[in-house]
């Protein structure tokens, strides 16, 4: 009903094939309405508004006679009642008709005009104005068994699917498919409404001029062949109403309405998610596409119809290709065959109406041949060069209701094939595809149609008892869904009242009902029922167990009281003891009343064991019996029993009354019976008082006063001037009544009582005093407007009074200091004035001490004063107190002391400072002025501790030489030569900046410190010890080098400071440490030398050392100017000096530092170069000078430092040894006897001639070729060519040096280097 509600309410639609539910219990008669989320339920009332209830709900609605209301159906719909559970159910579902190519829907005529108001009793249908026609009686006697429907309310074709309350999937446990997400995308609605457009012309009625052999592409709307007729209401415009259709889950629009976006399959939730982000994206103008995007909306919109690989009685497999590539869209004659083909559905104007007839055979034949065209060219192309296919995603959406109904999606993944499951059987299917690709979605393809196949019936419903007595049962059942073969036979089995789970066969035949006869009373019997057809034998229904009746049951036990009431009594019985617990027994309550003489009439009839009689009289016997029935009959009544009602509580007593007047502490009170006393005397009386103040009575509490039968009383003990309410209830066997209204009494007031004495508030002053007391504990009944306070002498009783007001404070002033007075207080209201209160003696306080004389102050010592004093005029009290305060200038003082002794010594004073003091009496009164300003000064003392002490770094551990003495003036006598001399050695000395000598590290140690405090008298010297050696003595300086100390040393170093008093504390001591000694010079040595390079080694380790080595070297060489040049500081043992000159001598020095510093320079070591050899000559020149000799020249190179140069020339014959073949001084050779036949080559080389050493050789040149000489050409006509031969023959060859060979091996390495990345980066990188 559900679904039915909300296809009405939002706009006409068709039926759908989803069971709708409408649940009927028979003893509450209430039908139960239910309403699944995301969907409307809408009702007309009694009083004609409209009412639209919105899902998850369930509606009860009240049945007017007991029976399940007939519930109009639209044609082409039937509707079918079944129970379960003892609730019924109404289901709408469609009526399919058998058509001769298979099983379709029935198509029928529009329905008749709408009533003009719909029927105000039928609030669970509500019928539409555009589909619903007047119902010819909406109510008809229908006792709740579907043998009391109408005939046209009886299933002719049952449902594939019946949905209880509690499983929302099909009864063969498969599940729905995922709902389907619509997004009505506006903009994108509009864009594929014009790619639509622009397709149509390609492959829909444009195509059908153009097409090749299938004929002209469709553009009408004719109907398929294959598909039955649409039915008038599934063309109108409907919106979705349910959810679960025909096994197919989610919602989807129809051909009209947008496409719907692409849904992922139940078990990629990732899918999903994807494509609604796609939807999200795809919210843009058709013009922003760019011609890319295009391209791919256009590809996609070429996918083909899938094709039906397997068909099964509840599924079916499917395959599909992909949308071909753009040259396969302009082929001409195969897009305009499928076109043609398609006609029927997608429509094609003229074209596709010719074509109906052989277009769609054509069709399918040249859209197979396009695609293995299409696949052959693409496979052709591929071979060439493929760029890659984008990424498609399919979504295969099926259709029950025709090609052109609606479609819901069943699949969708990348996959090009697909199962689709949970189909009904027996039933026509339309199945599309549609392809996606980056949130761009394609338009679908043709619709296939397919029907599945029959097979055995569902599990039936267990049967339902339809009556019974001792002995039989009679069983009805419903016929199940026949899954497209009909019912022949039913099987019912029962286990005979074994119950030991084997069944027997005890009926077999076409009927829905059956008798089982002899039976044993009060028995229980299991049934289970199956249902065959054609195709086989379905499942066995869920089994049930039911039960015979028993015999007339014995007559029960009397009934009992339970409790009782005023009006009501609660009885209870018990069930007979003979009958069993499977009988089902009722109960009838008799009861007679006393005077009605009308005998025992029923006042209850049920099942139940007790039972609450009402609307009794108070206080009255009635006569009740109890007898039991069933099935079989009535049992005899029980024995009477005769129970009472309960009194009634009495009614509310009269307001009570005032009997004479009311005393301060008491009054007297009365009061009279009621006048309803509940059927009863009563009891008792009982009074409560509650005391308020002047009328005012809230949160007050309530206390029993009096409690007994009188109806008078006296209230004594309250309190005067107060006011007292009272109220009075009675008691009798009925309860207590209710409280009657109350009494207001008021007591008169007297004067209030003595108060508590007067008390001193604060110190008492010198001349006046504060007093405060509290008022009255008893006011006498009015509030106290005043009092009277009253002063008198310790003696003296009478007094005068000092104060009449309303406050509870005042000062009493003008009195003398020191004396003793008395105090006494009254209080007065409206009554008069009380008693006066215990009298309060006090004494005024004393004055503040006079100014003390100034302090005598006496310096002990440097550190220490001592102040006395004398105590000053107390002025009425003793001084209890002196305060002195002490400072180091007259306006910061501060107490130093607060005491009563009249002397302090002051302790841990600056020596040699002027302090100042005062002092100050206190008493009782306060404090006193202070004296005058006493100066002081403490005398001088020794220095303070040095405080802070640094050590020196060693930079500042500098060396104080003594200043250069000026040099005399030179007398005329001295030569000029000595001036001039002098005057260079101070040049050179104003040149060389040598670095200041500092104190060695390892032998001294330097201090600086901040001088203290010289307490008045300057500080003369300082003292620094050193622990076990001699104390330092220095005079007035911050620093000083302690020096002649071991090396590697902790020394514990503290200072002292001395002026002309003494010796001042040590400062605190500190550690120092000398560093190691320096490490000596390692011993130089020269290890390999040449003419330019001298190698030098020193030392006992690596050539190479890490820097991490603590010690390492310097190295020095002398220059010209005769000073030491750095050549290297590093760990390093080694070092290779170059760029030197031949044959020279130079001198060295080495040092060795670490981190205790730099140690002394080793001795002076010299070493000399070696003589260089000439350096190599150039490749020789070799001319022939005639067959047998040939002149060989090379350069000539300058003498070297004087010594003249010789060269050496040789030659190989062939591949035999060099042989000399010349040496001398000249630069060219001729060399004569050759063989014309062999090849020679030659090379030369420079010898140095030494004056005082042997000749040094240079290296040898590159070697020259001399080829051999060729003979003669022969005379004739070759004798031209023969001559240029020998010509060219004769020529000299030069061959190359081997600069020039390495050149060239060095350009061909880097061409093949390069050319090998190329090869690299362009086919493996790329």
């Amino acid at each position: 009903m559900a679904a039915i509600a909300e296809a009405l309410h939002q706009s006409p639609m068709p039926w759908h094939s989803r069971p709708n539910d409408a649940f009927f219990h028979r003893k509450a008669e209430v039908i139960l309405v239910q309403v699944n989320p995301g969907e409307a339920f809408t009702i007309q009332r009694e009083d004609g508004h409209i009412q639209c209830i919105t899902g998850p709900a369930q509606v009860p609605m009240m049945s007017p006679n007991g029976s399940v209301p007939p519930i109009y159906v639209p044609p082409g719909y039937v509707s079918q009642i079944i129970e379960e559970n003892g609730v019924r159910r109404v289901l709408v579902l469609p009526q399919p008709e058998f058509h001769h190519g298979g099983h379709s829907p029935l198509h029928h005529a529009p329905p008749p005009p709408p009533p003009p108001h719909a029927h105000a009793h039928m609030p669970a249908f509500l019928p539409h104005p555009s589909m619903m026609p007047p119902p010819p009686h909406l109510y008809s006697g229908m006792a709740g068994g579907a043998s009391d429907m109408s005939p046209q309310f009886i299933s002719q074709y049952h449902p594939a699917h019946i949905y209880s309350e509690q499983d929302p999937h099909s009864p063969h446990g498969r599940q729905q498919f995922v709902h389907r997400d619509e997004r009505a995308n506006k903009t994108y609605e509009r864009l594929q409404k014009k790619l639509k457009e622009r397709q149509g012309g390609e492959r829909g009625g444009g195509g059908g001029g153009g097409g090749g052999g299938g004929g002209g592409g469709g553009g009408g709307g004719g109907p398929n062949k294959d598909s039955p007729p649409s039915s008038p209401q599934k063309s109108r415009v409907t919106s979705p109403a349910s959810d679960v259709h025909n096994g197919l889950g989610g919602r989807s629009g129809s051909e009209n309405e947008p496409s719907p976006s692409p849904i992922a399959s139940p078990d990629s939730p990732s899918r999903s998610a994807s494509a609604a982000a796609c939807g999200r994206e795809r919210d843009v103008e058709p013009g922003e596409l760019d011609e890319e995007a295009q391209a791919l909306q256009a590809r996609l919109n070429t996918i083909s119809k899938p094709l039906v690989v397997e068909i099964h009685a509840r599924g079916v497999s499917l395959s599909w290709s992909p949308p071909p590539r753009p040259e396969a869209e302009g082929g001409g004659g195969d897009g305009g065959g499928g076109g043609g083909g398609g006609g029927g559905d997608r429509g094609g104007g003229k074209g596709g109406a010719e074509a109906k007839g052989e277009g769609e055979e054509h069709a399918e034949e040249e859209e197979e041949e396009g695609q293995v065209e299409g696949g052959e060219a693409q496979e052709e192309e591929e071979d060439v060069q493929t760029p890659p296919e984008p990424p498609f995603t399919y979504e295969v959406s099926v259709s029950y209701s025709g090609k052109d109904g609606r479609y819901r999606s069943a699949y969708s993944g990348k996959d090009l094939s697909a199962t689709i499951e949970d189909l009904r059987p027996a039933t026509d299917y339309h199945v599309r595809v549609q392809a996606m690709c980056k949130c761009l979605q394609g338009s679908a393809s043709e619709g296939v149609s397919f029907t599945t196949l029959s097979c055995e019936p569902d599990a039936p419903s267990p049967p339902k008892k339809a009556n019974g007595t001792k002995n039989s049962l009679s069983l009805q059942w419903k016929a199940p869904c026949d899954n497209g073969s009909k019912i022949q036979n039913y099987i019912l089995q029962w286990d005979e009242g074994k119950g030991t789970g084997v069944f027997e066969q005890c009926y077999y035949g076409p009927q829905k009902q059956y008798k089982v006869t002899k039976l044993s009373p009060a028995s229980r019997y299991a049934f289970r029922l199956a249902a065959k057809n054609d195709m086989g034998v379905s499942e066995y229904s869920e089994v049930v167990e039911l039960l015979t009746s028993c015999g007339v049951p014995v007559p029960p036990s009397g009934p009992e009281l339970v409790k009782a009431g005023v009006t009501w009594l609660c009885l209870q019985w018990q069930r007979p003891h003979s009958s069993p617990r499977e009988d089902d027994i009722g109960y009838v309550l008799e009861m007679e009343e006393p005077g009605s003489g009308y005998g025992f009439q029923p006042s209850y009839d049920g099942d139940e064991l007790s039972c609450t009689v009402r609307n009794l009289h108070r206080s009255t016997t009635y006569k009740f019996r109890v007898a039991a029935y069933n099935t079989e009959g009535k049992s005899n009544p029980s024995p009477v029993t005769e129970i009472s009602t309960s009194p009634d509580r009495p009614g509310c007593p009269p307001r009570p009354s005032l009997k004479g007047k009311a005393t301060p502490t008491g009054f007297r009170m009365a009061w009279d019976a009621p006048k309803d006393t509940g059927g009863s005397s009563i009891t008792k009386y009982t009074v409560e008082i509650s005391e308020g103040q002047t009328g005012v009575f809230t949160g007050s509490t309530w206390e029993e006063v009096y409690s007994g039968s009188v109806m008078e009383c006296v209230c004594d003990g309250l309190k005067p001037g107060c006011s007292y309410q009272t109220r009075v209830y009675c008691e009798s066997d009925g309860g207590q009544s209710t409280l009657s209204e109350p009494l207001l009494v008021q007591t008169p007031a007297v004067p209030p009582g003595p108060c508590q004495p007067p008390r001193v508030q604060g110190r008492p002053k010198a001349r006046e005093l504060q007093l405060r007391w509290s008022p009255p504990q008893v006011d006498g009944g009015s509030a106290v407007c005043g009092y009277s306070v009253e002063l008198g002498g310790a003696q003296v009783e009478e007094g005068r009074e000092v104060y009449q007001g309303s406050e509870l404070d005042c000062t009493v002033s003008s009195l003398l200091p020191g004396r003793t007075y008395s105090f006494r207080v009254r209080a007065a209201n409206k009554a008069g004035y009380g008693p006066f209160s215990e009298r309060t003696e006090v004494t005024t306080g004393p004055g503040a001490p006079e100014q003390c004389r100034p302090p005598h102050v006496t310096c002990r010592s440097p550190s220490c004063a001592v102040l006395s004093w004398e105590a000053p005029p107390s002025n009425g009290a003793p001084v209890t107190e002196f305060r002195v305060e002490w400072g180091a200038a007259e306006g910061s003082m501060q107490v130093c002391y607060s005491g009563s002794a009249s002397s302090h010594e002051i302790k841990g004073l600056l020596p040699a400072t002027n302090y100042f003091c005062r002092v100050q009496a206190l008493n009782v009164a306060g404090a006193g002025p202070f004296s005058e300003v006493v100066l002081c000064q403490t005398p001088c003392s020794v220095p303070a501790a040095v405080s802070v002490v640094h050590a020196l770094r060693e930079s500042e551990m500098v060396v104080e030489q003594p200043a250069r003495p000026r040099r005399r003036r030179r007398s005329s006598e001295e030569d000029e030569e000595e001036e001039e001399e002098d005057e260079e050695e101070e040049d050179e000395e104003d040149e060389e900046d040598s670095p200041p000598l500092l104190y060695s590290p390892s032998t001294c140690l330097g201090l600086r410190w901040e001088p203290p405090c010289n307490h008045g008298s300057e500080i003369t010297s300082y003292l620094i010890d050193l622990g076990e050696r001699q104390p330092v003595l220095t005079g007035p300086v911050t620093k000083h080098i302690l020096q002649n100390l071991q090396p590697d040393t902790a020394y514990r170093v503290r200072i002292q400071a001395l002026n002309s008093l003494g010796a001042g504390p040590f400062s605190h001591t500190f550690k120092l440490k000398t560093k190691p000694l320096p490490p000596p010079p390692p011993r130089l040595e020269c290890s390999a030398f040449s003419h330019q390079t001298l190698r030098l080694k020193w030392g006992d380790g690596p050539a190479k050392a890490s820097t991490a080595d603590a010690l390492q070297y310097h190295l020095q060489m002398e220059d010209k100017n005769g000073r030491f040049a750095s050549l290297y500081k590093g760990p390093c043992h080694t070092h290779k000096v170059q760029r030197l000159n031949e044959s020279t001598s130079y001198t060295f020095r080495i040092q060795a530092f670490n981190e205790a510093g730099e140690g002394p320079f080793s001795n002076v070591y010299t070493f000399a170069t070696l003589r260089s050899p000439p350096a190599a000559l150039k490749a020789p020149k070799v001319e022939r000078v005639g067959d047998q000799s040939c002149e060989i020249s090379w350069e000539a190179l300058p003498p070297m430092k004087g010594d003249p140069i010789s060269y050496t020339l040789q030659s190989m014959l062939g591949n035999s040894e060099f042989k000399q073949v010349y040496k001398g001084a000249s630069s060219s050779h001729t060399m004569s006897g050759l063989q014309a036949s062999s090849e020679y080559r030659f090379r030369a080389c420079a010898h140095r001639l030494c004056q005082d050493a042997p000749e040094l050789a240079g290296p040898w040149s590159p070697t020259v070729f001399l080829p051999p000489q060729r003979p003669p050409p022969e005379a004739g006509a070759g004798g031209a060519a023969g001559g240029a031969r020998a010509a060219e023959a004769r020529r000299p060859k030069r061959s190359l040096t081997d600069e020039q060979l390495t050149l060239i091996f060095i350009l061909l390495f880097g061409i093949s280097g390069i050319l090998i990345a190329f090869v690299i980066q362009y086919f493996v990188i790329k």
